[in-house]
């Protein structure tokens, strides 16, 4: 058979091969204009969902937090193991581990499985890194306007930072069954959020350590500019359910005796650990816009990048992280002196905390004023070491600050660290919480995260545009119906003492909250 031929006409007339031809070559120029400029797009970021130590279960409670200067780091707690016989204050006894403190996530073992259609025998050999992981995507759906239960079929990625699977480890099962696999799998935590909503965007499972949640924001960042996702859900999630991590850390003598990460500090002798969720929900602004989502915060850009062969396996690079962080920058279009701050990495240890510094001074540092220092601080001395979800609490943190117009206090630190040499570079800890507010130009801040096993990622972030101003109501209502419901009577109760603190902090009005509820 021949191939059949499409005649474009205009008018009678019909087009001769090189109008033709110019027609295709406009029509990919097009196409190209296009991809360009969602290559150069800013990512909204409209939705978040959070849980940290201190019993932050929302991003109202982490800014309380940030705000109030609060160190949440505590006990371990009693039900996880038994810490008489695991704790020495020795640090080479084999088996043992010389620290009792850490940022702990309190009643990790609760869960409500029929709301999510899971079966209780199935939800009982579930990683709890799954379950924890499914209610704050829920969560931040719902503070981004979006019903979990709609966005079905679309194409909305996962993206998802995580660490070793503990849980299957540490608990002793009667037996293993055919849930065991799929309940403590690492791929399955992406995998079971996608099955779960329903969506169709890829879903990917990142773990490089400590930078996990930065790199899969990155990779979310690609997706979204590639048009591969529309939306795009991405975070990290990390829990302590086996005493092994610490067991190890303590015989690397990487952990601090008192669990407190003292970033920048003389005193810096190692991190402290935490555990916590944090995810946010991704959109082109150009989408985010025409949707009329509220815009908390914009990604303009980031980098990934390896240390390779460098001083050691664990052994931070600064000539790679000088690396990473011009990257990100040139791939955000900012120029080193329009950032403000950065959100450091700072896990608090005398080697890594002066390379980190002078990585920063070298990019950050070159033209700034010693008069308008480059601000940095890092939420590590708040709520530890959050590992494979540290860079999201950092990142959750940057933008509660952005709209909160405030830099919250960096703690633990009363004496600089003598092997930094803070007088040559035009780089200061933020010590004390300090106005933010809107200028002449968008606030910008840097992010970082660099995981032990060499893999390094930092995103700049800039303030949400001003929001357009809407048309007055024709008429006030008088009243308001605000609509509530839940799957049992409990969760209703609970549903309505969170709407209550919600009214009480009178953030929103009234009428915006009942249209989206």
């Amino acid at each position: 058979m021949g191939e059949s031929v499409q005649m474009e006409v205009v008018g009678s007339e019909p087009l001769s091969p090189t109008k033709k031809a110019l027609l295709k070559i406009k029509a990919l120029q097009a196409e190209l204009d296009g991809f360009k400029a969602r290559r150069q797009e800013a990512i909204a970021i409209v939705g978040i969902g959070c849980r940290f130590p201190g019993g932050v279960a929302s991003p109202q409670a982490y800014w309380q937090l940030l705000e109030q200067g609060i160190d949440a780091i505590g006990e371990m707690p009693t039900d996880r193991w038994d810490m008489a016989a695991l704790y020495a204050e020795e640090a080479d006894l084999p088996g043992k581990m010389y620290t009792r403190h850490g940022g702990f996530l309190d009643q990790v073992d609760r869960f409500e499985p029929g709301f999510f259609g899971i079966s209780p025998r199935e939800a009982i050999y579930m990683d709890p890194k799954q379950r924890l992981l499914l209610e704050c995507s829920w969560e931040a759906l719902e503070r981004a306007g979006y019903a979990p239960s709609r966005i079905a079929g679309s194409k909305t990625g996962v993206f998802i930072g995580t660490s070793d699977a503990e849980y299957i480890n540490g608990c002793a099962f009667d037996a293993l069954t055919e849930y065991s696999g799929v309940g403590n799998a690492c791929s399955v935590i992406a995998g079971r959020l996608a099955y779960t909503l329903g969506v169709n965007g890829p879903a990917l499972v990142v773990d490089t350590a400590c930078s996990s949640s930065l790199v899969a924001l990155s990779l979310a960042l690609e997706s979204l500019r590639r048009g591969e996702s529309d939306m795009a859900l991405a975070g990290g999630v990390g829990l302590y359910l086996s005493p092994g991590g610490f067991i190890v850390a303590s015989q690397a003598h990487m952990l601090a005796r008192d669990g407190r990460c003292k970033t920048f500090d003389q005193r810096a002798d190692g991190y402290g650990r935490g555990e916590g969720c944090g995810v946010l929900v991704l959109k082109r602004l150009s989408d985010a816009e025409a949707a009329g989502d509220r815009i908390l915060a914009l990604l303009r850009g980031g980098a990934v990048n390896q240390d390779g062969a460098s001083g050691g396996l664990t052994v931070p690079s600064g000539p790679a992280q000088v690396a990473v962080i011009r990257q990100a920058l040139a791939n955000a279009a900012v120029e080193p002196g329009q950032v403000d701050y950065v959100e450091a990495h700072g896990t608090g240890t005398p080697l890594g905390d002066p390379i980190e510094v002078g990585a920063l001074a070298e990019v950050y540092g070159a033209g700034r004023e010693a008069t308008a220092p480059l601000l940095i601080g890092s939420v590590k001395t708040n709520i530890g070491h959050l590992e494979a979800a540290a860079g999201i609490a950092g990142l959750i943190k940057v933008v509660l600050a952005l709209q909160h117009e405030v830099l919250p206090a960096h703690l633990n630190c009363p004496q600089p660290s003598s092997h930094i040499p803070w007088g040559q570079w035009p780089i200061q800890v933020n010590h004390a919480a300090r106005p933010w507010p809107r200028g002449e130009r968008p606030r910008r801040a840097g992010v970082s995260s660099f995981g032990f096993s060499g893999t390094n990622a930092h995103v700049i972030v800039e303030e949400a545009p001003l929001p357009s101003e809407r048309p007055p109501l024709a008429q006030e209502r008088p009243r308001h119906l605000l609509a509530l419901s839940a799957k049992s009577r409990p969760a209703l109760l609970e549903l309505v003492g969170r709407y209550r603190e919600r009214l009480a902090q009178g953030e929103e009005p009234l009428a915006d909250l009942c249209y989206t509820a």
